[in-house]
């Protein structure tokens, strides 16, 4: 029987698996909470890092996770090599403070160096030791992850004077996300550089969703388009999980094979504006019924959307985002028994 990341695969390629794969991106938002530890303990003791992540193998063997034994500091890696401010908390990732909200000061900035540069050497040696600790075990880190450049950049920024700025600024603000976009590059290659079977990158940038399509075809899309031609060859995951109906003709050519996206959008919309194209992640709602909903419920917004999505092949069932805080793990047994179940009416 495939495993669910073969399945997860296959998916990703448009065909249709011998059975729908579930497959959610989970990282220190909810596993900590769901471990019952400090999130400071979650990043500073690999071992319990570890031991948390393999434990989802045990507890959900049909899930695949995206991107799996994920080192993260919340979104603080790439602002940090910028030289953001950060704080850590107890009981939820860190945030993160604007540098400079002026667009001069960062028209002259270079591209980081991920060897080098705020949390990333961190990031890539932890990678390094548990890759080859994962190896021995039968099991590897398959996926590595960036932000996107808007969301980067933001943290930079500000988010009201980026948005603004691109109306106001358009040079400086290109060339802000030139830099930016060349930093996330570097980054993803390092860290891919350090696994020995890395299979596939996410990207993650809700931003892109508030923007015009005017905006977006002139200012962003270069921009994403060359994150991911920069990796061909890879399985491509983008998460947005902000509404954007109105961008998904022009996201489909951005070059990914996999859209994570918002369930205030309806699947059938988003399968039909995007063709057969891309192969579609979602899109349960992560907070009213991941967290607060049951696990009837659930099962039926899951099965309504595989009815919509499925068909065809090129879907994955999941959140329409990632799993959120308070995740209840008996709404995730639900979307794996309703993708076992489907197409059957039952």
């Amino acid at each position: 029987m495939d495993t669910p990341w073969e399945l997860f695969k296959q998916a990703a390629r448009l065909e249709e698996p011998e059975r729908i794969p579930v497959g959610l991106i989970v990282d220190s938002p909810w596993l900590p909470g769901y471990a019952g530890i400090d999130t400071r303990d979650y990043f500073l003791f690999p071992e319990k890092w570890l031991d948390i992540n393999l434990g989802l193998l045990e507890r959900f063997p049909d899930v695949a996770w995206i991107p799996g034994f994920w080192v993260e500091y919340g979104m603080a890696a790439e602002p940090s090599a910028f030289g953001t401010k950060m704080r850590f908390y107890t009981d939820r990732p860190p945030s993160i403070e604007p540098l400079v909200p002026d667009l001069a000061f960062w028209a002259q900035a270079k591209p980081i160096n991920p060897q080098e540069d705020g949390l990333m050497p961190l990031v890539l040696r932890l990678y390094e030791t548990m890759d080859e600790r994962l190896q021995a075990q039968g099991l590897a880190i398959r996926m590595v992850c960036a932000r996107g450049p808007m969301t980067a950049a933001s943290w930079l920024v500000g988010m009201t004077p980026l948005m603004m700025a691109l109306a106001t600024e358009p040079e400086r603000t290109s060339k802000l996300l030139d830099t930016v976009t060349t930093s996330i590059i570097r980054w993803l290659r390092a860290q891919l550089d350090v696994l020995r079977e890395p299979e596939g990158i996410m990207l993650l940038d809700d931003l892109v969703g508030m923007v015009s399509p005017q905006h977006y075809e002139e200012m962003i899309h270069p921009h994403l388009r060359r994150i991911f031609d920069a990796f061909d060859g890879l399985i491509r995951v983008y998460h947005n999980d902000t509404p954007c109906p109105h961008l998904l003709e022009s996201l489909a050519e951005a070059n990914f094979e996999v859209f994570n996206f918002s369930h205030k959008v309806d699947a059938a919309e988003v399968k039909a504006k995007m063709g057969h194209r891309v192969a579609l992640m979602g899109n349960v709602p992560p907070l009213d019924l991941g967290v607060r909903g049951t696990p009837a419920e659930v099962a039926q917004w899951a099965k309504e959307c595989l009815d919509k999505g499925a068909p065809g092949g090129g879907m994955i069932l999941s959140f329409g985002g990632g799993v959120s805080p308070g995740t209840l793990p008996e709404n995730i047994d639900a979307l794996v028994a309703a993708a076992r179940r489907w197409p059957s009416k039952g």
